[in-house]
């Protein structure tokens, strides 16, 4: 239908401007949806002054944005499509490809440029090989939507931040396998992945996993406005193999290791660091020195009540000169960390037991006590894997 009526169209006549009515050409779903993807990257350029560029130090959205381009570029028919709407120029940058177009993934293009794969007509007859880094992006942003209720949660992260920024929440490193931090991941928690402040919104059901492990589908929505939907365990690895991967505490969390508890802590047991009195020479000579250190779920006093008769406590009786409560820590774990840091200063020493059997206690140090105090201040932060007990200054020095 003409926007102008009969009349206008006379007068319009008299004045030597020709009338043409406007065609609307009815569009596939398929080409809707090219356009729409062509129309994100116009905002980015808008809202940006460029065009969006690959490389990995870029945001997600760019980098798909950026290898959705240069398909455009490639493809005839999606240029032809889009060029009426390209008031950027965007089509007709000069700027080669960064992907090659030699091999081909109908999905996976499609996918890209916003499209259904469903259908056979020739827009699918398209195949290439992406780059690494495209993959990855492709791969990540496959994981991340945008989250239609964000204004839900924003109100969390700005608060998270404000904890953050007053010193009531703090971030600890998420370490793999260090014993004393729980991997577990739960509902409400917060953590920062790839620069992103991440929320677990939702944990679903339980479900086993092909190796036997557990896991659970999770709602993750992130401080950019996104949102995904992935394994526990899959956050678990990502958060492990990102170098900034930290997770937030709660506020007012307070120390790893405390004098009390909270009702819903789960109290895990004591570090208890030993003294011998022991009249055995080399024993006397580097008593100020020579700690035990060992961790226990039961009471300390109960553990060294029978010392003398114990080859492992050197058939003598002890003093306990230090004791650290702990909470929600996997107590062998830890204990076998505490050993392995110190293992350098380890006491070499044979003694024999009630029996007359030969005994190694494999739990001596040859350790001051203040260096034992920083070690439990570097597990509570988080950084104790980082570091290895130096004997020849005493002192704990980093690992190589």
């Amino acid at each position: 239908m003409s926007k102008f009526t009969d009349e206008d169209d006379a007068l319009l006549g008299e004045l030597g401007v020709e009338v043409e009515p406007v065609k609307h050409t009815a569009r596939s779903p398929k080409e809707e949806r090219i356009i729409a993807g062509f129309e994100d990257i116009q905002r980015f350029v808008e809202e940006k002054g460029r065009v969006p560029q690959h490389g990995e130090e870029r945001d997600i959205f760019e980098r798909l944005y950026a290898v959705r381009l240069d398909r455009l570029r490639e493809l005839s028919d999606c240029r032809a499509l889009l060029e009426p709407l390209d008031h950027q120029g965007l089509l007709d940058a000069n700027e080669a490809p960064l992907a090659p177009v030699d091999d081909l993934d109908d999905d996976a293009l499609l996918a890209e440029l916003g499209v259904d794969s469903a259908g056979d007509d020739d827009v699918t007859n398209l195949r290439f090989v992406r780059s690494g880094a495209e993959k990855k992006a492709a791969e990540e942003i496959a994981n991340r939507d945008k989250c239609e209720d964000f204004e839900r949660f924003e109100p969390l992260f700005d608060t998270v931040q404000h904890d953050l920024d007053v010193g009531t929440r703090v971030t600890r490193p998420f370490v793999k396998d260090a014993g004393f931090l729980k991997a577990d991941i739960t509902q409400g928690q917060f953590f920062i992945l790839s620069g992103q402040v991440a929320y677990v919104a939702e944990v679903g059901e339980t479900i086993k996993a092909p190796n036997g492990e557990t896991d659970a589908r999770l709602r993750v929505v992130y401080s950019n406005g996104t949102e995904s939907n992935l394994l526990l365990r899959s956050l678990q690895r990502a958060l492990y193999k990102d170098e900034g991967g930290r997770r937030i505490t709660e506020p007012n969390a307070g120390p790893l290791f405390a004098d009390t508890n909270e009702d819903d802590d789960l109290a895990s047991g004591t570090i208890y660091v030993l003294r011998s009195k022991s009249d055995e020479p080399y024993v006397a000579q580097h008593r100020e020195l020579l700690h035990k250190i060992g961790v226990t779920g039961g009471d300390v006093q109960h553990r060294i009540a029978n010392a003398n008769l114990d080859a492992t406590f050197l058939l003598a009786d002890v003093e306990v000169v230090a004791t650290y409560r702990l909470f929600n820590i996997n107590r062998s774990k830890l204990e076998n960390l505490i050993h392995q840091v110190f293992a350098p200063a380890r006491m070499d020493l044979t003694i024999s037991d009630r029996f007359g059997n030969p005994v190694v206690p494999r739990e001596w140090f040859l350790v001051p006590l203040f260096v034992i105090d920083e070690a439990v201040e570097r597990i509570k932060d988080g950084t104790i894997t980082d570091y290895t007990y130096d004997p020849t200054s005493a002192s704990l020095v980093r690992a190589d």
